[in-house]
């Protein structure tokens, strides 16, 4: 995947079609986290001072394919006409005669989002029919929504195909960059940490990294199924008999590729999945059958900061434990710590090993944090992204 980027084309005075992803936490009308807002900010910069008439659009929330005012993207106009320093246009619609009187009345330089893209059932569908309309009123496209790039839309994937030149913004240039060098070409030790909640939801993320990393880490609830696979008790603990085979195999095909895979050799137990539940930690051989684990204990958090020390490059996607509670959250943060302490290009995979990082504070400390949860892990299983494919290649313009 090497798309043209907006720094290959001239965009002054052209109407820049720009495919952000705005779909933010609200909370009573209120934006709770401005992070994906803050990451479309360099694209969205350069086109302004390249004097291009900007045209912004993005998904927010699960509207059903019709207006939803609590979905409206009126409360991200404010904050990023804050962040921007300036005034951005806000059109109550993103298509019909509304919205292309909005397009026609910019001037170089100008900032103007349209509505929630998903008030309309065809984005979904990715309906050619609403692309056109939208391509009617463009001259460049930037896709710069790697956390959308996973899907073929309306706004990702078809108006890609039918404007003149189709580009990558810069945050999507980055995530394209550093993922896909720390995949083709890493530095070595290359260290993959694979944690969450199920084995069935990153089968193919583990299949493709077992063929490129060094050592794999494994946590979460899906070492579960891994130590069950093993012949261990698990007892309460979240498991899923159904990826047991599925399990032995990986662990089969790592040994065959001389890879070395770590599992959790002790655990922090409860006997219900609450906060204030009584813990205790013990060896993985001595789960009670009415305990559940909820964290990696703090055995396997030294085991796993030493297989990190050495490492050049690390992917992290999924945390170790129940890291929203207290009690489960030391597994994560003893991770974070030791991926931070890495002398080498670190990659957060999106999703909620994202949150573990900020929560640890450890954010800045990474080399690249990924804006994107199902799509960076797509991408972390090899796959294409429609939204990167129909993107204009190098030396096809």
């Amino acid at each position: 995947m090497d798309p043209l980027t907006v720094l290959d084309v001239d965009v002054r005075g052209k109407r820049v079609f720009v495919r952000v992803d705005f779909n933010v936490p609200l909370y009573a009308g209120s934006i709770s986290d401005d992070t994906r807002i803050r990451a479309a900010l360099p694209t969205i910069r350069y086109l302004v001072e390249q004097g291009a008439r900007v045209i912004l659009a993005s998904h927010l929330g699960r509207p059903k394919g019709e207006p939803d005012p609590a979905l409206s993207l009126s409360p991200v106009r404010d904050r990023l006409a804050e962040l921007l320093g300036r005034d951005v246009a806000f059109c109550l619609e993103s298509i019909g005669e509304e919205a292309v009187m909005a397009v026609a009345a910019l001037a170089d330089g100008d900032v103007l989002l349209l509505e929630n893209v998903r008030f309309h059932r065809g984005e979904e569908k990715n309906d050619p029919t609403l692309a056109a309309q939208w391509a009617r009123m463009t001259d460049v496209y930037v896709n710069d929504a790697f956390g959308a790039a996973h899907r073929a839309h309306a706004t990702t994937e078809g108006l890609a195909r039918l404007v003149p030149v189709a580009v990558a913004g810069l945050l999507m240039e980055r995530e394209l960059s550093v993922m896909g060098a720390a995949l083709e070409d890493p530095h070595r030790p290359f260290v993959a940490i694979i944690g969450g909640a199920k084995v069935s939801d990153k089968i193919k993320v583990i299949e493709h990294l077992l063929a490129k990393v060094d050592r794999l880490l494994i946590g979460g609830g899906m070492a579960n199924t891994f130590l069950l696979a093993q012949g261990h008790d698990l007892g309460k603990s979240l498991v899923e008999p159904d990826q047991l085979e599925i399990a032995r195999a990986l662990l089969a095909l790592a040994r065959q590729a001389h890879k070395e895979v770590l599992l959790p050799v002790d655990v922090v137990l409860a006997s219900r999945f609450a906060a204030d539940a009584t813990v205790r930690v013990a060896p993985i051989t001595g789960i009670g059958a009415e305990e559940m684990a909820l964290d990696i204990g703090p055995a396997s958090q030294a085991l796993y900061a030493a297989a990190i020390a050495d490492a050049r490059t690390v992917i992290w996607n999924g945390p170790m434990g129940v890291f929203e509670m207290p009690a489960f959250a030391a597994g994560t943060a003893a991770v974070a710590q030791a991926v931070a302490d890495v002398a080498g290009t670190t990659i957060i995979g999106g999703g909620d090993s994202v949150a573990a990082i900020e929560q640890a504070g450890l954010a800045d400390r990474m080399t690249h944090i990924s804006t994107g949860g199902g799509a960076s892990l797509e991408f972390l299983e090899g796959r294409a992204l429609p939204g990167v494919e129909a993107l204009t290649k190098k030396g096809e313009a």
